[in-house]
Formats: C-alpha cells, structure tokens, sequence
C-alpha cells in the first residue's frame, strides 16, 4: 500500500501539511509521498481520483485501488494513516 498527501504549497494549510509530514516521518520512520494538484501529473491523479478538496490524503492499495481517503483539516491521526503505511 502507499499513502499520498495531495495539496498545494502555496496554500494557508500549507505549513499544517508540512508539519504533519515531519512529524509522521518522525514517529513512523516513514516518508509519505507527496503531490501537488496543480501540476499535469497531479491534476490527473485528482481527477482519477475524485479529489477537489486540499489538503487531501488518500491510501492506495498495490493495485492503485482506494483503501481511505481523508479530506480536508483536520489532518487525521498520524495511527489512522499509518495503519495503511507498509
């Protein structure tokens, strides 16, 4: 499985996001991917995805299949996203 955080860094959640980040790598020891919605590869993803609202985190299973996906802030609990973090 994998866990993308999608949003965009020029945003007022921008720096929420990235301290969510730091801290779930710091606890976990793992590194989420993340994307930004407002580039050709992001837009495609979001649009594959369902995805319009930011800051968003989506679990994927190996077969790119939605497990989770949390919208908006606040930010879930770095234990419910890393449950989905192999």
């Amino acid at each position: 499985m994998k866990v993308v955080v999608v949003f965009k860094e020029a945003s007022d959640s921008a720096r929420e996001v990235l301290d969510y980040l730091r801290d779930f790598e710091r606890q976990t020891g793992h590194v989420l991917e993340t994307l930004n919605p407002e580039t050709t590869a992001g837009e495609q993803f979001c649009r594959a995805y369902d995805i319009v609202e930011y800051p968003s985190i989506i679990a994927l299973s190996d077969d790119s299949h939605m497990q989770n996906l949390w919208r908006g802030t606040p930010l879930p609990t770095i234990s419910e996203v890393s449950y989905y973090v192999q």
